[in-house]
């Protein structure tokens, strides 16, 4: 009987949400931009320091520890004055974009100083600007940004000094202070007082250099959010996808379980795992590969809907497209098979699509996608005749004949690693999934399900039951 339907979703936080062969491209390298006046002059402060020690190295290590020890130095200029460099805590009012919503109408010139217009706001600065009496930094926290408005004659005793001596880009503030719309439109918070609640040490990347190493910026999320906000917006993302894929199964009567994630044996997938030791049991144990026999198993116990977002664990190789551990979503379900279970998927997809984008339309490296449901539903076979021009069903089992045919159509679009693989080829059906994923999956631009994949490629899967 065909009794389950099995769907798996994965995603990885090196990886967009949708993924196709065809949209692959190679990473290019990434700027990380942030005015670092500040930084310049640390990194001055630190060249002076460095020929007053008669150091010799030049290199960018050697800057980064002259800055810290500089800025080192601040932190305990600042406790010697009795002020805590590392705050417990701030009350904050708004948030940066909440001020911008709020004082939309704001004319330029005009300025807001009553009580009601009395805001806390706290948040990175990411740049800064000195005229004399007059200091101008940009504040930004996880909403958004804000010009902070710096007159010496408004700020408490001697604040405005201590703001020019010990506030450097990248430390966090709060602050605290009314609101004005500058002359050129610039809605700002005008300065009264203003605390350092975090100092950093080091300094953000270079306004003109950055951070140009790509494994650096995976291995650095933080740098890299704090260099370009938009990244932040990649997992603002991720969490409402995660977020909405809960709500469809709980509303369509899944029960989310969790099974367990070290395992006396790995199984549900070929993949290497990890090993570890369990002290008590006194043997190895496995982190998981797959998620699929424990939830097989709820079935068994009764339950006709289960499903699991979990961590995986394969311990493979790593780049920017594969991380050996990451999230997926297994779920099964009793007495149906997998027509229905593509009926979910695109439940699924086009749910997220809307409480992502708000849109069925997605935009994706210059084309359109369209996620609008029905998606199209068509075999193997058929794709590689209608794209390749090749139908495979009229070779029979004659594997020889049927790899001369596809060099003689295909060959001049291949490179010699292709052709090698079509040439190892043990079957039909091997050929035929080697031709589809070479030359038809990179074609296959929008939503399509691929159906009747040859049997050869998947021991695992029931008989079709057109052969059964």
């Amino acid at each position: 009987m065909e009794a389950l339907r099995l769907c798996t979703l994965t995603w990885n936080p090196l990886k967009h949400f949708f993924h196709s062969h065809a949209f692959r491209r190679t990473p290019r390298t990434l700027v990380f931009r942030a005015c670092s006046s500040s930084t310049t002059a640390d990194t001055r402060a630190a060249g002076r320091n460095r020929r007053n020690s008669a150091s010799s190295s030049t290199t960018s290590t050697s800057d980064r520890d002259a800055i810290r020890a500089i800025r080192l130095k601040k932190v305990e200029e600042l406790r010697s004055k009795g002020l805590d460099p590392y705050a417990y805590e701030w009350d904050k009012t708004h948030g940066a974009s909440q001020l911008q919503d709020i004082y939309i109408d704001l004319a330029n010139g005009e300025e807001k100083n009553s009580e009601s217009d009395h805001v806390s706001v706290a948040g990175r600065i990411v740049a800064r600007r000195a005229f004399g009496k007059l200091a101008f930094l940009t504040l930004r926290d996880d909403s958004g940004s804000i010009q902070l408005y710096c007159d010496k004659e408004r700020l408490i005793g001697d604040q405005f000094e201590q703001l020019k001596a010990h506030v450097d880009i990248g430390d966090i503030l709060g602050v605290r202070g009314t609101i004005k719309r500058t002359e050129k439109g610039e809605l700002s918070v005008c300065v009264q007082s203003f605390a350092i609640l975090t100092k950093s040490l080091l300094p953000l990347p270079d306004k003109y250099h950055g951070l140009t190493d790509i494994d650096k910026r995976y291995r650095q999320r933080y740098v890299d959010m704090i260099a370009n906000p938009e990244v932040a917006d990649v997992f603002r993302k991720r969490a409402k996808v995660v977020s909405e894929i809960r709500r469809t199964m709980d509303s369509l009567g899944f029960v989310e379980v969790e099974t367990p994630v070290l395992q006396g044996a790995a199984g549900g997938a070929e993949a290497r795992p990890f090993i570890t030791y369990h002290n008590s049991l006194g043997r190895d144990l496995y982190l998981r590969i797959a998620t699929e026999l424990h939830l097989k198993r709820m079935l068994v116990g009764g339950f006709e809907k289960v499903y699991e977002i979990g961590r995986i664990f394969r311990n493979e190789g790593i780049s920017t497209r594969h991380n050996p551990e990451f999230t997926t979503i297994e779920m099964y379900e009793a007495y149906t098979d997998y027509q229905s279970m593509m009926s979910l998927a695109e439940e699924i997809v086009t749910r997220c699509a809307l409480a992502v984008h708000g849109k069925l339309t997605v935009d994706y490296q210059g084309v359109e996608i369209c996620l609008e449901r029905p998606w199209r539903r068509e075999t193997m076979h058929n794709l590689v005749k209608e794209i390749a021009g090749i139908d495979f069903n009229e070779f029979g089992d004659d594997i020889e004949v049927a790899k001369r045919v596809t060099l003689d159509t295909l060959g001049k679009n291949l490179d010699n690693k292709d052709k090698g693989s079509i040439e190892a080829c043990r079957s039909i059906g091997h050929l035929l999934n080697e031709v589809f994923e070479i030359f038809v999956e990179p074609k296959l631009i929008q939503p399509t399900f691929v159906l009747d994949y040859p049997i050869e490629i998947s021991p695992l899967a029931k008989p079709h039951r057109r052969f059964d």
